[in-house]
């Protein structure tokens, strides 16, 4: 009785969960290779819907967790006959399990130019599944015996016509013809109709019907008594009408667009962005995961005045000499360092990574700053703090200057020195009293429940610090938001 408890179990349980991912390497590139799942293929007509993955060789940063990835998995439907694709969902991984993010998307088709890496997956999914010989055997005889049936039907109608017949093309016909020729064969050539469809079936998917066979002419009699030769008839088959192209769009396809577009939130081919159409005003309608940018009543940056004096806890710095990995992800210079946290309140925070905002994103009491450094910090539970370190002009910074002398040529091409390290802690001010309040992210999709912890003396950079980073970003601040009579504590 117990084994049939068990085997009744194990018969519930979904087939899904025993058909692992068969993935196969069409497109290997330095820093990366593509991969597609032979188990997720779906044909429906002239479409496949099939998942692949781009496999980076470094770990990249998601610019909506913070979290960094290596493997981008992507759900995508391909129309074999407008060549265009539609992503359908990504899914953002640290490793070959541990998922970072996942985001379902609401795109439209877009065209796949030839000689793309996108071309490269449109071409394996779209390629027509092998058969065996027996079958395309069976597909040659139903093709011939489909043919003349045509043929005959079409030459017993055309006979029974009173009206003048059109003249047989022939070949090999003589300059005259018997007066009674015989009527030429139209038996159907197997072997071609097999070599054809095995043709066919190898370059090409099978199309959706068959085309239409144009009618051969009976024969012409002729005035000349020559004996008659062999004829050859000429069958014309008319071409299916080719699919009329869709207008070109901007994009380059999905497989590029995972590799290049992925830190910017995407609609309608906008990204998010500090002016523009992209601007802060629109982060709201750009994507409706961004709506607590526009609605919610905790935002930040604020004006940081009107605070209450008390006495702080301390925040615990842990931070130690490590390397670091720079990248500009297109919104800021971030960095990445070894293991780091704060603790405060009996919680440990891990640092996450840091950035840069030219001018600081917050004011105190109305002054903005030159620029502000952002290090981001999360719990076990979920929970974020970013402790602010302000940036003013006057000397030149050690710390930051090692990392300008690192900055990438490129964006989203991270620079990672072997040997080179920072710390942290000269980074800090001297003294480490702060303002704190509950804020939210400064990026979209500002989401709020964010700690913020403001260190009160800023920190000296030189002027052609500031113009370094001034070349990449002129202003990557989000405006002002209200404080909505939130609670502000100053350490005294």
């Amino acid at each position: 009785m117990r084994l049939l408890i068990i085997a009744g179990l194990l018969a519930t349980l979904p087939w899904s969960a025993s058909a692992a991912p068969t993935w196969q390497v069409i497109s290997s590139e330095p820093g990366k290779r593509i991969e597609i799942d032979r188990t997720s293929l779906k044909r429906d007509g002239n479409a496949v819907q099939a998942q692949g993955r781009v496999v980076l060789e470094k770990e990249l940063i998601d610019g909506k967790s913070g979290a960094g990835y290596r493997v981008i998995e992507a759900i995508t439907r391909y129309d074999c006959t407008t060549r265009s694709a539609n992503t359908i969902k990504r899914i953002f991984k640290k490793n070959e399990s541990d998922i970072v993010r996942e985001e379902d998307i609401r795109g439209v088709e877009l065209p796949v130019r030839s000689g793309t890496l996108d071309d490269k997956v449109l071409r394996e999914v779209c390629r027509p599944p092998k058969e065996s010989p027996a079958e395309l055997a069976q597909k040659a005889n139903e093709a011939g015996s489909q043919l003349k049936a045509a043929n005959e039907a079409t030459l017993k109608k055309e006979m029974a016509k009173t009206e003048k017949p059109a003249a047989i093309k022939a070949s090999d016909a003589p300059a005259k013809e018997a007066e009674h020729s015989p009527i030429p064969s139209i038996r159907p050539n197997l072997k071609a109709a097999a070599e054809a469809a095995r043709e066919s079936t190898r370059e090409a998917p099978p199309p959706a019907a068959a085309a239409p066979v144009k009618p051969p002419a009976p024969p012409v009699p002729a005035p000349a008594t020559a004996p008659a030769k062999a004829q050859t008839i000429v069958v014309h088959t008319s071409p299916a009408p080719a699919p009329k192209p869709k207008k070109a769009a901007k994009s380059e396809g999905y497989m590029l667009e995972l590799a290049h577009s992925e830190p910017a939130v995407q609609h309608a081919h906008i990204h998010w962005d500090y002016e523009g159409m992209g601007g802060p005003e629109n982060w709201s309608r750009i994507d409706p995961q961004n709506k607590l940018c526009a609605v919610g009543e905790r935002q930040s940056p604020i004006d940081i005045k009107d605070g209450i004096k008390v006495d702080l806890e301390p925040i615990k710095f842990k931070y130690q000499p490590s390397t670091f990995r720079i990248v500009d992800n297109g919104h800021t210079v971030q960095v990445n360092v070894g293991e780091g946290s704060i603790s405060l309140t009996g919680k440990t925070y891990e640092l996450v990574q840091f950035h840069f905002h030219r001018p600081s994103e917050e004011k105190v009491n109305g002054q903005r700053f030159d620029m502000v450094v952002h290090l981001v910090h999360k719990s076990d539970e979920g929970q974020l703090a970013v402790v602010a370190v302000l940036l003013e002009r006057g000397n030149e910074n050690p710390f930051i200057q090692t990392l300008w002398n690192n900055m990438p040529l490129e964006k989203n091409m991270p620079v990672a020195p072997p040997t080179t390290t920072v710390d942290l802690n000269s980074l800090l001010p001297t003294s480490r009293n702060y303002y704190t309040y509950m804020g939210s992210l400064t990026t979209p999709p500002c989401s709020e429940g964010v700690l913020w912890l403001v260190m009160k003396q800023p920190v000296q950079v030189s002027q052609d610090q500031i113009n370094i980073f001034s070349r990449l970003y002129r202003n990557n601040a989000r405006p002002i938001q209200t404080s909505s009579n939130r609670l502000i504590k100053e350490g005294r």
